[in-house]
């Protein structure tokens, strides 16, 4: 992957000295969403940069952390794949992180629990991931659902054939992410209108936090069914089928039209007050939002809307105004 500077026409350059370090802004804002932000030099950027949170954005952070430690970044980034209501409670309760990688929008309860310790959550739109509902490779028999049998698969019916007459008469293996998981708050909220109780209550089933656990049990069982973030599917196509829902396949063309029924954003936040004191926490952010579509296209996500991309980038100027 190629990685640039970003220097716009007439580019400028500008000393920042925070808090915590200094080191050098290129570039110069801009009205176009791709060259808002003014370039960081990951060589000038020193310190630590803790983040925990969304599986979902897991490997975006991973693969943006790894391209600011190849552009001359010294310090330490740290990424814990925890989910991302677990993620909210390191960042907003605990204060532990500078930035939490979300899933799911931010609650008003989670927003307070942050004020309560001192922080204002700020939201960074990073793009959309298309959740996918996947089976082995070995079944020939689910190709395409409607979102009711969905419903039907991960809840009340045992065998396949209670999910359709035509399926097989055999029970469904269900493999789950955990409750503290974005993707698992989105699947019920959107099928089971927030109610637990039907998926938490299903027989033949499974709940872990790591991916690479479903990836594996649904790969290895003819009678599996499981969902998680898309990029997983990605990485694992030689294994899995996605399904299609009510007719409509996971790609990025559908999730674009919003077709696609099962297509959700994916943010990071931070904190004005933790940008400010801690500068790499900035630069980091304002190098993610720079590079963040190449990342998501690299990963298998997809960029999120103009005006989204704006709008994150706006954040991040108004959170460090003045300061660059």
């Amino acid at each position: 992957m190629k990685k640039t500077v970003l220097i716009t026409a007439l580019a400028l350059i500008a000393t920042a000295a925070f808090a915590q370090g200094k080191f050098t802004w290129i570039g110069k804002t801009s009205d176009d969403p791709d060259k808002m932000l003014p370039g960081v030099d990951p060589s000038k950027v020193t310190g630590t940069i803790v983040t925990a949170g969304s599986s979902t954005v897991y490997p975006v952070s991973e693969l943006i952390a790894s391209m600011f430690k190849e552009d001359g970044f010294k310090g330490q980034v740290t990424i814990d794949s925890i989910g991302s209501g677990a993620g909210f409670e390191r960042f907003t309760k605990t204060g532990e992180t500078d930035i939490s990688n979300a899933s799911v929008a931010i609650k008003q309860t989670q927003i307070d629990a942050a004020k309560a310790i001192g922080r204002t959550p700020i939201e960074f739109r990073l793009g959309t991931d298309a959740l996918a509902v996947v089976v082995s490779k070995n079944n020939t028999f689910a190709k395409d659902m409607t979102q009711a049998e969905i419903k039907l698969a991960f809840s009340t019916a045992v065998l396949w054939s209670d999910v359709r007459a035509s399926f097989p008469k055999r029970e469904i293996k269900r493999f789950i992410p955990g409750t503290d998981s974005g993707t698992f708050d989105y699947f019920v909220e959107h099928f089971y209108k927030k109610d637990r109780a039907p998926i938490l209550g299903a027989k033949n089933l499974q709940l872990s936090e790591d991916d690479n656990v479903l990836v594996r049990g649904v790969s290895d069982d003819i009678y599996a069914i499981g969902f998680f973030g898309f990029a997983y599917y990605v990485e694992n196509q030689a294994k899995l089928n996605v399904l299609a829902i009510d007719g409509v396949t996971a790609n990025a063309a559908n999730v674009d039209n919003a077709s696609y029924p099962l297509a959700r954003p994916i943010f990071i936040y931070s904190d004005a007050k933790i940008m400010n004191d801690k500068p790499q926490v900035a630069a980091f952010i304002a190098y993610y939002l720079t590079y963040v579509n190449e990342a998501l296209k690299d990963v298998g996500y997809f960029p999120a809307p103009k005006a989204e991309q704006r709008k994150a980038k706006q954040a991040w100027l108004d959170a460090v105004k003045g300061r660059y």
